[in-house]
């Protein structure tokens, strides 16, 4: 079973862990040279789905606007990839988030989403999409936390069927659509 978009955050299942006490240290737009070192963090957060590896250097240069890369001790500890939808380019998708194992429970999944949205190029963004498997708890928490600071207004329709879609193959992708606040676009 492959599942496109899972957040490893112990954090979403145990609030007592602050996101803001840890301090990564950057938030950057990823470039060419990051394209190995995001496709092989992805292959250590299954189950993920690792594209080739020049996907993940399509998404570090023609979406580096879009995306997200995050070091610390320059060492690489998470990613988002996201895209403008082409029929809707004020809707944010999420593809893809993911933590290095050695920097869970931080909060960083949270930071990151966060980060992206107060990004110039992303201020006119009125809303983010992002599909999630029934399953995936720590990803529902994630963007419940996102749209309850946006006002509660998120939709979930079922996007890609398991019967219908897969034929047996992979489970219900859910579409979780999460309107945002004028002041997430700012920045």
């Amino acid at each position: 079973m492959h599942i496109p978009m899972i957040v490893s955050a112990p954090w979403v299942a145990y609030p007592e862990i602050d996101e803001q006490a840890h301090s990564h240290g950057s938030f950057e737009e990823p470039t060419a040279e990051d394209g190995d070192e995001i496709f092989n963090l992805i292959a250590q957060c299954p189950p993920l789905d690792t594209n080739s590896s020049y996907c993940n250097f399509l998404q570090s240069t023609h979406f580096s606007q879009t995306c997200l890369l995050a070091r610390c001790d320059g060492e690489v500890s998470g990613f988002v990839s996201g895209y403008l939808k082409p029929d809707d380019p004020t809707t944010l998708f999420i593809w893809q988030v993911a933590v290095s194992p050695n920097h869970r429970g931080k909060g960083l999944a949270y930071q990151m989403l966060k980060s992206l949205f107060a990004r110039k190029a992303l201020r006119n963004i009125a809303a983010i999409e992002t599909t999630i498997t029934q399953e995936n708890g720590a990803s529902w928490a994630l963007f419940k936390k996102i749209d309850k600071e946006n006002g509660q207004q998120g939709s979930v329709s079922t996007f890609l069927d398991q019967t219908t879609h897969f034929k047996g193959k992979h489970d219900t992708e859910y579409l979780y659509r999460i309107p945002l606040k004028p002041t997430q676009t700012t920045g």
